[in-house]
């Protein structure tokens, strides 16, 4: 494109009369062999071309006057205003002091009506010439024209072909402002169509329509488009319009352009575009395309992404506001936050949030996309079994479609959105139509995802800007190499003590308002929705919860609904008390956990983690009879709480003498007895490594006859070695045993970072906490030292 800046400000005057040059306009004059030769003397290359208006007597004396003139071609190339006029040869030509403009090609949105409007001025203007019996090779050069090049030069040379009058053609010329100048020229042009359409009202409408086709064709012969060069990228369209395209194929044309598509998807989308032309409208393969093409217009491609103005303090603000606790889960969000405050265009991490149902992962990811001020869109992929749900059909399939991914992306209309990948641990496996997991693995692989391919699509595209945040209840269904994939954040349950201050900052406003209680004081206690919570729930999230505490509200506005048609409103409590609980909740299906009210030879607390995230304490009861040295368990119990059962049966029968057990190093304690362990609640299921420690005291406090204190409490995996090895669940267990009255715990030394780190100082006042790296620590802390004879355990063979 020329340089304005780089044009004369002094140029030679061309007159025109009764004319108009308009900018990217070609057209040719006549001129006299002198006047040519004082333009070129002055200037070989740029003239100013001034319109003025004259009579035809005037008119006919210029041409009269011109002797072997001379036919020119001029180029419009900007608007330009003049400031002075003077001559410089003494009145034998004159010159004009200017002011340049530059042709304004403003890059208009798809939602700039005036463009839309215009381009549908261009199709009807087609339509209506079609009728009017201009030729379809002139028309379809127009088409090629609205196609090729920005709709300021389309205007232009649309208002030098239509019979516009000089006046409209000046109007036209002074705006400088491009959407003034494009309204005034549609408005234009749209009443030389409806005088066309008048036409064929008319009785001698062949005739007039002739005079019409004669003007045109005049005017189209000495009118060229010819804008300057290096027209912006974006304003040409790579996809032709045709005089036989119906109003919805040119619709979906100008989708195609707008979405400005990579080199190889405009050769894909081109070749199916012709063939669909070809094609009969009502045939399967026409509609099968159609949706082909208009799938891949409204996939962001390039343009469309949302800014991401990140604040990392309002971040955190939102993430405390709409979670409690979770601190480790909100750091490293924020450490993501930072790095793409900092840098941009930094992949996203692949994050996979992993915990039981209820602890809020799909809140948080809404709450990380709106962090990041990005869209959000959530796929579930429970129960997925076919391959093609990710990757989407072939076309050559009936009903063929997309897969989720780019379904999504359509949705969001963005390239960079949040896509909440739910329950991929729940995609099912051993399909005979593929498996949807290693579909996956294309997906989540930022090295791979940038050219991801749909199987409906077949292009390549581009996923990499796309944050993948993933939810699973449990790891260990996800095959290996997705997992690999990921990066896991577990999400723990929540605390009994969580619960409330989720429920009361939370949950209860939230059903108040919803319940229309809001405004009538109603009041739900701590001690109530502690007792809702330890003795109607026993889940790891607030799903439940939030049920009851709707139950509550539901109770409060029956009994408002019957004192106000009662008419005794003054008689409302807006409080619940603990005695009304039972009344309106049921009978409560658990029970509170308390320690025992007696020291019993052969019962120890043990300490255990449920599924729900909740601690708990765990009873182990022990006894023996006369048998055959066999080992019996009962209780519900998994493979490696068996396992922990023999590691301690066969530690105690090694260190018996030791222990002071057995009189003498070959005595078999066992030899005689048969030993029966029993975990109580044995419709629980239970399993782990944690009650390892527990079995082993329990079983030394039997065959001893010693007790172990009620409020003591342990746990803890052992090895045959007598080693103390660490557990999970820490901090559930530590609140728990609290809650049930216990005074010390015995825990493994590796996990004195989990209280230093997890537990209230409160807890740590009222709590003893011991930690044991043996066996033997193990039992001198639990029978305090002076209940149990044993030598030391450095004589001990292990």
């Amino acid at each position: 494109m020329i340089d304005i800046t780089s044009l004369p400000s002094c140029l030679p005057i061309l007159p025109l009369v009764n004319q108009v040059l308009l900018p990217s306009i070609s057209s040719k004059y006549v001129l006299t062999q002198e006047d040519f030769r004082k333009i070129l003397r002055f200037s070989p290359s740029y003239i100013v071309c001034i319109p003025f208006e004259s009579n035809e007597s005037d008119q006919q004396a210029v041409d009269d006057d011109r002797a072997e003139a001379i036919v020119i071609t001029v180029k419009g190339i900007c608007r330009s205003r003049v400031k002075d006029i003077y001559s410089s040869d003494g009145g034998h030509s004159l010159q004009a002091d200017l002011e340049h403009y530059a042709e304004e090609t403003h890059t208009c949105s798809a939602d700039d009506h005036i463009v839309r409007d215009f381009q549908s001025l261009c199709q009807r203007f087609i339509t209506d010439m079609r009728c009017a019996g201009v030729s379809a090779a002139v028309l379809n050069q127009i088409y090629e024209l609205n196609n090729q090049w920005h709709s300021s030069y389309m205007a232009n040379f649309l208002l030098c072909i239509s019979e516009s009058s000089f006046c409209d053609k000046l109007r036209a010329l002074e705006l400088v402002n491009y959407q003034e100048r494009l309204q005034e020229i549609s408005e234009t042009i749209t009443r030389y169509l409806q005088t066309i359409r008048e036409c064929s009202t008319k009785n001698e409408s062949e005739l007039l329509f002739d005079q019409i086709r004669r003007r045109f064709y005049l005017n189209q012969e000495f009118t060229c488009l010819e804008p300057p060069v290096n027209v912006p990228t974006g304003t040409r369209k790579r996809f032709r319009e045709l005089a036989e395209d119906d109003e919805e194929l040119v619709d979906l044309i100008r989708k195609l352009n707008e979405a400005n598509l990579p080199d190889n998807a405009v050769i894909s989308v081109q070749r199916d575009l012709n063939r669909m032309r070809k094609l009969p409208v009502s045939s399967a393969d026409s509609h099968l395309l159609r949706t082909y093409i208009e799938y891949v217009a409204e996939l962001p491609w390039h343009t469309k992404e949302t800014e991401s103005n990140i604040n990392i303090s309002m971040a955190k603000q939102q993430l405390d506001k709409d979670h409690f606790g979770i601190e480790h889960v909100k750091k490293r969000i924020l450490e993501y936050l930072s790095v793409i405050k900092v840098n941009r265009h930094a992949k996203a991490p692949i994050l996979c949030l992993i915990g039981p149902p209820g602890v809020g992962k799909t809140t948080l990811a809404k709450s990380i996309a709106t962090a990041l001020n990005r869209k959000f869109h959530r796929i579930s992929l429970g129960g997925v079994r076919d391959e093609a749900e990710i990757r989407g059909h072939r076309r050559t399939y009936v009903g063929a479609l997309p897969g989720l991914l780019l379904h999504g992306m359509r949705e969001c209309g963005v390239q960079n959105p949040v896509i909440l990948l739910d329950e991929i641990d729940k995609m099912s496996k051993g399909s005979n139509q593929g498996d949807p997991a290693s579909a996956m693995l294309e997906v989540l692989d930022p090295a791979q995802n940038c050219t991801f391919v749909d199987h409906f699509l077949n292009i390549p595209y581009d996923l990499s800007k796309v944050t993948f945040i993933a939810t699973a209840n449990t790891s260990d269904s996800i095959p290996s190499p997705l997992l690999d994939r990921m990066e896991m954040i577990q999400l723990n349950g929540y605390t009994f003590d969580e619960k409330l201050y989720i429920a009361q900052t939370h949950l209860i406003p939230k059903q108040l308002e919803t319940h229309g209680l809001a405004g009538l004081g109603v009041e739900i206690p701590d001690d109530v929705v502690l007792r809702i919570a330890e003795r109607y729930t026993r889940e790891s999230g607030v799903r439940n919860l939030e049920r009851l505490v709707a139950s509550l509200c539901r109770y409060k506005c029956h009994e408002y609904a019957n004192l106000d048609e009662s008419g005794q409103l003054d008689q409302f409590e807006p409080s619940l008390g603990l005695e009304k609980i039972e009344d309106i909740l049921g009978t409560e299906p658990f029970e509170n956990e308390t320690v025992e009210n007696d020291d019993i030879a052969g019962v120890v607390t043990g300490l255990a983690y449920s599924n729900s995230g909740n601690g708990g304490i765990l009873l182990i009861e022990t006894s023996y009879m006369p048998g055959e040295s066999r080992l019996k368990l009962t209780g519900s119990l998994g493979d490696v709480i068996k396992e922990s059962a023999q590691i301690a049966i066969s530690w105690v029968k090694t260190n018996a003498y030791f222990l002071k057990l057995t009189a003498s190093r070959n005595e078999d304690i066992f030899k005689n007895i048969d030993i029966h362990i029993h975990l109580p609640s044995g419709a629980v299921r239970k399993d782990g490594p944690s009650a390892g420690i527990a079995m082993v005291v329990g079983l030394i406090s039997l065959l001893s006859g010693n007790n172990v204190p009620r409020t003591t409490a342990m746990t803890g995996e052992i090895t045959l070695r007598g080693q103390i090895r660490p557990v999970g669940g820490i901090k559930e267990k530590v609140i728990s045993a609290h809650r049930a009255g216990i005074k010390k715990i015995l825990l493994p030394f590796a996990n004195r970072r989990d209280i230093n780190k997890d537990v209230s100082d409160k807890i740590k006042k009222e709590i003893t906490f011991v930690y044991c790296k043996s066996i033997w620590e193990a039992v001198e802390t639990a029978f305090e030292h002076s209940c149990i004879r044993y030598e030391s355990r450095m004589n001990s063979s292990l």
